[in-house]
């Protein structure tokens, strides 16, 4: 599923309503989010699924990057493969100087590192830098 068709589910089944957002991530006037589907090698998304769990999320805040959500689709082929996650950033700006620091995180090295012993998790990625409308709950 393509990042535009899953933001159309989400909206059409009210995920970003109904008090799901919390001040932590409510929308300040330049807040971006990032819509990212991670694309896994065959047999690794439940390494990628504990790295996250275990590491990723907690260096993600770390670096200013606010988890807003994760989700795995239901169906296959994507089932076994796919991530989808919501992180938001201060401004777009922010994004940036977040995600560099990220990279440059020795514990994230460390992890990386380990986590990739037995060969790559992550065979594609595909991002989109979102900002909300004027009548959407996150305002």
């Amino acid at each position: 599923m393509n990042p535009q068709r899953l933001l159309l589910l989400f909206a059409a089944t009210g995920i970003f309503a109904g008090g799901y957002w919390t001040g932590s991530v409510r929308a300040a006037a330049d807040r971006v989010y990032e819509l990212r589907v991670y694309h896994t090698y065959p047999g690794k998304l439940d390494d990628l699924l504990a790295r996250f769990r275990n590491h990723t999320m907690a260096i993600f805040e770390r670096h200013g990057m606010k988890n807003v959500g994760y989700w795995t689709p239901l169906d296959e082929p994507e089932k076994s493969k796919t991530l989808y996650y919501i992180i938001s950033h201060e401004s777009r700006d922010q994004a940036k100087s977040n995600w560099n620091a990220f990279r440059n995180d020795p514990e994230w090295k460390k992890v990386q590192t380990a986590s990739e012993a037995n060969g790559k998790l992550v065979e594609k990625v595909d991002d989109v830098y979102l900002s909300p409308t004027d009548f959407s709950p996150l305002k």
